[in-house]
C-alpha cells in the first residue's frame, strides 16, 4: 500500500449506517450492483463519481447497523482508498480492515470539505487536508492489523501465511 494514501474527499456526517452504504434492497444482487446503490439515499452522485483513491470522510458512529460485510465491501468495489472518521461502529471496523480497507480514527477531524484534496497515511496515523493546509492527528492503525490491510485482506493474509508455512 502506498502510503500515503491521496485522494479527494468525500464528507458525510453522523450515524453513516450500513443500509446507507450497502442497501438492503440489493443484498441479493452481484457486488457491482450493490456498490452502485452506496450511499445513494444521501448522495445519488457518489457511487457513480467516487474515483479510484477517493477517501470518505464521516462523523461520529460510522458503519453503525447490521453487521453486514458488504457495507464495506461496497466502499472496497468503488475504489475507495480509506475511510476516515471521528468514530466507528466496532464490526464495521473489523470487517474494513479485514477486507484491506483502512480506517482510521480521527475524533477532532473538522472542516474538511467535498472535493478536497487529502492524504490520509494510516501507518502514522495522520490526516493532511491540502486544500486548506490542516493537518489531524488520528490513531495510527496498529501494526498487525497494517499486515492484513497491506496483503490486501484477512483472506489474502491467511492463504499466504498457510502458504509459506507449507513449505
Amino acid at each position: 500500500m502506498d502510503n500515503p494514501l491521496t485522494g479527494s474527499a468525500w464528507v458525510y456526517g453522523d450515524n453513516i449506517d450500513t443500509d446507507l452504504l450497502a442497501p438492503g434492497a440489493y443484498m441479493k444482487a452481484n457486488l457491482n450492483e450493490l456498490a452502485s446503490h452506496c450511499l445513494e439515499a444521501i448522495d445519488r452522485e457518489f457511487a457513480s463519481h467516487v474515483k479510484a483513491g477517493d477517501i470518505v470522510i464521516g462523523g461520529d458512529a460510522f458503519g453503525i447497523g447490521s453487521s453486514r460485510e458488504q457495507a464495506a465491501q461496497a466502499l472496497v468495489e468503488l475504489g475507495v482508498a480509506a475511510v476516515v472518521a471521528k468514530s466507528f461502529a466496532r464490526i464495521f471496523y473489523r470487517n474494513a480492515l479485514n477486507l484491506g480497507l483502512p480506517v482510521l480514527v480521527c475524533p477532532q477531524l473538522e472542516d474538511i470539505e467535498k472535493g478536497d484534496n487529502i492524504s490520509v497515511d494510516p501507518v502514522a496515523g495522520k490526516v493532511m487536508n491540502h486544500s486548506k493546509g490542516q493537518s489531524f492527528d488520528c490513531e495510527p492503525i496498529p501494526p498487525e492489523l497494517m499486515t492484513i490491510v497491506n496483503a490486501g485482506g484477512l483472506m489474502s493474509y491467511l492463504k499466504d501465511k498457510f502458504s509459506r508455512e507449507s513449505r
